[in-house]
C-alpha cells in the first residue's frame, strides 16, 4: 500500500531530517469481514517505529500510540475523528505527524 508520511515539529530529526516519505506498507495479516486485508494505525506505527525511526523512538512513541503532544492527520483530518489506532488507512493516504511540544 503507497502512503505518504509527512513528519514537522521537529520529529524529522528522527527520522535522518527528512520531512516527507513515500513509502509502501503491507497490511498485516489481519482479517477483517469477508476476508478483506486492512492496514490500521497501529500497525502503521509499529512499521514506522521498525523502519524510518533511525533515533529515539521514545521522542515518538509511547506504547503502542504516539506521544502526547504529537498531533496526527490522516488526509487532512485528525485522527481523534477517524478512531485513532483503529484508524484504517487506504491507498494513497498522507498521514503527518506534527509535534506540538516546543522548548522554551
Amino acid at each position: 500500500m503507497q502512503l505518504t508520511l509527512e513528519f514537522g515539529g521537529g520529529l524529522e530529526l528522527l527520522c535522518n531530517s527528512v520531512k516527507i516519505h513515500n513509502v509502501n506498507v503491507e497490511p498485516q495479516d489481519i482479517e477483517l469481514q469477508g476476508g478483506t486485508k486492512k492496514l490500521i494505525m497501529k500497525d502503521l506505527l509499529t512499521w514506522i517505529r521498525g523502519n524510518l525511526i533511525k533515533e529515539r523512538p521514545e521522542m515518538f512513541m509511547k506504547g503502542d500510540t504516539v506521544r502526547p503532544g504529537v498531533l496526527v492527520l490522516v488526509n487532512d483530518c485528525d485522527w481523534e475523528l477517524s478512531g485513532q489506532l483503529n484508524t484504517t488507512l487506504e491507498e494513497k493516504d498522507v498521514v503527518v505527524f506534527i509535534s506540538t511540544l516546543h522548548g522554551g
